[in-house]
This record gives structure tokens, sequence and C-alpha cells, in this order.
């Protein structure tokens, strides 16, 4: 039985939340599930990232990675734009450049947008429903990236990062691209200058640094959960592509 479509197709889920919050001078400790970024607008806050201290103010980001403890306190009064980012909104490689700086200076142009994206957040007219295509650039522009365009091709990047555990071939990404393996090649040159596989290698080594930043789970656990055949071959993608060991890596972070 064919099933017709419907005719009232699903609204795209939302990138982030966006909201506009003041902080008090208590400090405030807590952690959450999601990754959040939080631009002052006015004012400054005192913050604590997973034993990172640092001053976000309206030249500086902080940037709190998923499962981060993080304290704030305010320095006076204060407004900041909070963005609390859905999973698919960071890539893996994002969110490691992020997490590892998460004190973030802004740019003359950066600053601008984050201005242009707290008025139109004020303004009942917009809402944050209009600011949902701004967040991907604000992203780039954080992480020193230049933009890039929504296409099938980021399509499939999302669908591959979220099943990086699944064994992926070449033609299987391209199948979900809709185009031929050769031209997924191109595809990757041209907008990310890697290929296919070096940029899987890429998403399974970050989102195993972030288990390794994150969990307390057994290294064989994570490596099972990355894409990687045993614990031996995650060691070995860490030690080409980051220089260190996963036993070495995750002891930087609880030092």
């Amino acid at each position: 039985m064919i099933v017709p479509p419907s005719p009232h197709p699903a609204p795209a889920l939302p990138v982030a939340q966006l909201h506009l919050r003041s902080y008090g001078e208590e400090s405030l400790t807590h952690r959450h599930d999601f990754a959040q970024l939080v631009l002052p607008l006015a004012g400054h806050l005192a913050m604590d990232i997973a034993g990172r201290e640092g001053l976000a103010d309206t030249a500086t980001a902080a940037f709190v990675e998923p499962g981060a403890r993080h304290a704030t306190r305010a320095g006076g009064e204060n407004r900041s734009l909070v963005l609390d980012l859905a999973p698919a909104t960071v890539s893996s490689l994002q969110l490691e450049a992020l997490a590892q700086r998460p004190f973030l200076p802004l740019s003359r142009a950066t600053g601008k947008l984050v201005e242009f994206m707290a008025v139109a957040l004020a303004d009942t007219h917009a809402g944050a429903a209009t600011l949902q295509h701004w967040v991907p650039l604000l992203l780039d522009t954080l992480t020193q990236q230049a933009p890039q365009a929504r296409s099938r091709l980021r399509l499939m990047l999302a669908r591959v990062e979220a099943r990086a555990a699944h064994p992926w071939t070449v033609a299987q990404m391209a199948d979900l691209a809709a185009i031929s393996p050769s031209r997924l090649h191109e595809w990757f040159r041209a907008e990310l200058d890697t290929s296919p596989r070096a940029w899987l290698a890429e998403v399974r080594v970050a989102q195993a640094c972030q288990l390794l930043r994150t969990s307390r789970l057994p290294l064989a656990q994570i490596a099972q959960r990355c894409g990687y055949g045993d614990q031996s071959a995650m060691t070995h993608a860490l030690r080409k592509l980051r220089g260190t060991t996963p036993s070495a890596y995750r002891k930087s972070y609880l030092a």
C-alpha cells in the first residue's frame, strides 16, 4: 500500500533555543545535556567551565559543551544572548574546537551579528524562528570557518555523524547524498578540502575525544560507540590525528 505524502510537511526542528537573560551575583552551578553559547550584550560574567575559568563580555563569548559542569556569576548589571543548541546543530569537529577553547574572542563582524540577533529576538515581529538561519553562520564565524551552504552534502554529513559507529563505505555515503562516489569526492574537496574517508576518521576521533572528556565510560566501550573495531584501533587513530593516546587525553582533562 502506498501512503500519499502529507499535504502539510512537518516543520523543521529548531537548531537552537534563543533567550535574553540576566544573571545574578550568586554563583549558579549546573550542567545540561546540550551545548550552549553565552554571548554578553552588556556587563560581564565570571564563568568556570569544566574547571577552566574565564570572563565573558561583549568581546568574548563562552561555550559550554554538553555535560560540562559550569558556574556563572555576574559582575553587576548584565544582559546576554544565550543559545541552547540542538544536538545536530554543532558538528563533532566544531564541538571539539569550541570545547578546547571555551572562551572565544569575537571579531568585529561577529559582534555585529550577535547584536543583530539580540535586536531581532527582542522584536516580536521577528522572533526566534527567523534567527534559526543565522545560527550556523554564527558558529562558522566562532570556529573561523568560511560560511558553507546547506545542501544534500550537509544532510548526508549529519546522518553519517549521527551513526558514526556504522561501517560506512564511500558508496553508502554517496547513496545518502544521491550522487556518485566520484561526485562525492568532488564535493568534499570543494566544500571541506578533504576526502570522505579522512572526514569520517576526523568525526570518529572528535566523538571519541568528547566521550573521553565528558564521560567515565571504559575505553573499549568508547571505541565501540565511535566505530572502531577495538580499543587498539582507537588508540592508533588518536595517535595519528591528535598525537596522543586515549588514556593521556582523558587524563589531561581530569588533571
